[in-house]
């Protein structure tokens, strides 16, 4: 679940010293450290890197606003935690420190990430790196940073959104008070909390397309402020947006619009419909057993008269009187 472990990417303020590998390579503004044996990874995510789409609202240079991005395979569970300080939760897919630009990613089959899902989790960590360079010096809130980097590396899709429902309905969301949204250490509060955090930056970035939220990137930048950007771009305040988007969030993802989604409404219904189509199909074989224990046969006794035995029909022989059967004819009085 490419999407999920998206969100787990955990962005971490030091990463320890890295450690020594024998092999680099180098991808436009992104150079690739691996031990023996991963160089075809390396190569892999090297070419996934040459094709990545811009990041939105962010200049094509962004990332190289700064030294080479170094991306880090670890070849074994003890390297990814040295080369993260032990401190990434064992279910993070991967780790960012956007101030040095560094990456970690697992090269390791575990339950962090599989091979086929890094690509994605190092667009995830790259949109932390290029939204920390081009807005330097200013300070960016997490919410907007993990929700920037979810967002951008396409972590809000159909099985996202259905986590955030599940969550509302199961009271397992934070609430939506501020958007300074709590990062709990747990694997799934910590993921809705991602996803809400993108949804919180989609929710900025359809008010006016990729050009407005270039141009509230390029006021930040600019001025230094998030509060001021949000003003002179959309003219309203923090507080007014948190409000907007609390609804926004609400509205799409609260249990009314579960209730009213087609196909949910048949998955709930149709149980319940050939539930009741058995017990009408029992109950009506039942009544059919009955009708046909009580109807009549089909050529009932007292309906024609029952032939004779062959030996009792009487016939023309057996009405000739034979010999010795006359009787004398009765005495006159």
């Amino acid at each position: 679940m490419p999407a999920l472990l998206l969100a787990a990417a955990v962005a971490l303020q030091v990463v320890g010293a890295p450690a020594a590998t024998p092999g680099t390579l180098v991808q436009g503004p992104v150079r690739f450290h691996f031990a023996p044996g991963a160089e075809g990874l390396a190569r892999r995510l090297a070419t996934l890197v040459g094709g990545y789409r811009p990041l939105p609202g962010l200049p094509p240079d962004a990332l190289r606003r700064g030294p080479p991005v170094e991306v880090y395979l670890a070849p074994t569970p003890a390297a990814f935690d040295a080369l993260t300080g032990h401190a990434a939760p064992d279910w993070g897919a991967g780790a960012a420190a956007p101030e040095a630009g560094v990456v970690v990613l697992p090269a390791y089959y575990s339950r962090r990430a599989d091979e086929s899902q890094l690509g994605e989790i190092l667009r995830h960590e790259l949109a932390h790196i290029g939204l920390h360079r081009y807005l330097a010096p200013a300070r960016v809130p997490r919410w907007f940073d993990e929700g920037y980097a979810t967002w951008a590396a396409g972590g809000l899709d159909w099985e996202s959104a259905w986590l955030i429902r599940v969550a509302f309905a199961l009271h397992r969301a934070p609430p939506l008070d501020s958007l300074e949204l709590e990062f709990p250490a747990g694997e799934t509060d910590a993921r809705v909390a991602y996803l809400l955090s993108a949804t919180a930056v989609q929710a900025l970035a359809t008010r006016a397309g990729d050009v407005g939220l270039e141009r509230l990137l390029q006021t930040w930048r600019r001025t230094g402020s998030f509060e001021a950007a949000l003003r002179r771009t959309f003219g309203v305040t923090s507080g007014q947006f948190e409000r907007e988007w609390r609804d926004q969030v609400k509205r799409r993802y609260g249990w009314l619009v579960v209730v009213s989604d087609t196909t949910v409404f048949w998955l709930l219904v149709a149980p319940g419909l050939v539930a009741l189509w058995l017990l009408r199909r029992r109950r009506d074989r039942a009544r059919l057993e009955r009708l046909r224990a009580t109807e009549p046969p089909d050529a009932p006794a007292f309906w024609i008269e029952e032939p004779a035995p062959p030996s009792e029909v009487p016939t023309e022989e057996d009405e000739t009187p034979r010999p010795g059967d006359e009787r004398p004819p009765p005495a006159s009085p």
